[in-house]
């Protein structure tokens, strides 16, 4: 077995230095092997989550994956020498593992969404990819499912042989279940791409492309979504600023000690 690509440490969190080429080989290779392991597809909401719980942290460095699904974290990694960093925003990890699937063979189950929003991504994705097999969709209740809904949820899962179980739940609740339900599930890959759910389904617009290349995708979804968001950013925007430009410096400063 191949060793996990290598991780820039920002703020604590090892985030994987991939491109969207690397991140879809190293899940394509999980599939090949029967390896079973989970993606957290990591923004810097993810890791100022991790600031104030050692468990989310612990679930990170636990992941065959933590790919930088934002711009900063790009930079940060770019800046602490990972050169080859590069943004692997999660919606665009689902339509090119999706796009690869018909050829390949891949079965596909969709885990989470409002009510409806899975289905309407299955009908979606299958009319873009013909010959997509999404084997399976479940929308969890807003409330943690008692332990036998959790086990026939599982048993679900486990009877569709799925190849990918894709997430998509809010951070941190879709990275806790990867991690709880990774030893319990037959299928090799289950990825969190939170709110890729609602943009591919079509229910909720992303960011021009310009924002997005700009870093600012978190400004067009507090725009769009400013009752929900606005407490979110608040802090998140100044405290990662904060405790980035400390780390950078501290790197900047190791650097300059002789060895």
């Amino acid at each position: 077995m191949s060793a996990d690509p290598p991780r820039a440490e920002i703020l604590g969190v090892g985030v994987s230095a991939v491109d969207m080429d690397a991140a879809v080989a190293e899940v394509e290779g999980w599939i090949s092997s029967g390896r079973r392991s989970y993606v957290c597809v990591t923004s810097v909401h993810g890791v100022m989550e991790c600031q104030s719980s050692p468990l989310l942290r612990a679930i990170h460095r636990g992941a065959g994956l933590v790919v930088p699904d934002g711009k900063p974290l790009v930079w940060m990694a770019r800046m602490l020498g990972f050169k080859k960093t590069r943004q692997v925003f999660g919606p665009d990890l689902m339509r090119r593992l999706t796009e690869l699937s018909p050829a390949r063979g891949y079965r596909h189950f969709y885990y989470g969404g409002a009510p409806g929003v899975a289905e309407e991504l299955s009908d979606k994705l299958r009319r873009s990819f013909p010959g997509l097999q999404v084997v399976g969709t479940y929308c969890p209740p807003f409330r943690p499912l008692t332990p036998e809904e959790d086990a026939a949820v599982i048993r679900q899962i486990n009877a569709a042989r799925p190849d990918i179980v894709w997430v998509g739940l809010s951070t941190p609740k879709q990275e806790k279940w990867m991690h709880d339900h990774a030893p319990l599930l037959d299928a090799p890959a289950l990825v969190g791409v939170g709110a890729a759910f609602d943009f591919l389904s079509g229910r909720k617009r992303q960011a021009p492309l310009w924002m997005q290349r700009s870093a600012l995708q978190w400004l067009f979804r507090l725009a769009t979504e400013p009752r929900r968001l606005w407490r979110r950013y608040l802090w998140i925007v100044p405290g990662f600023l904060w405790r980035a430009g400390l780390q950078l410096a501290s790197h900047r400063v190791a650097l300059r000690v002789p060895r």
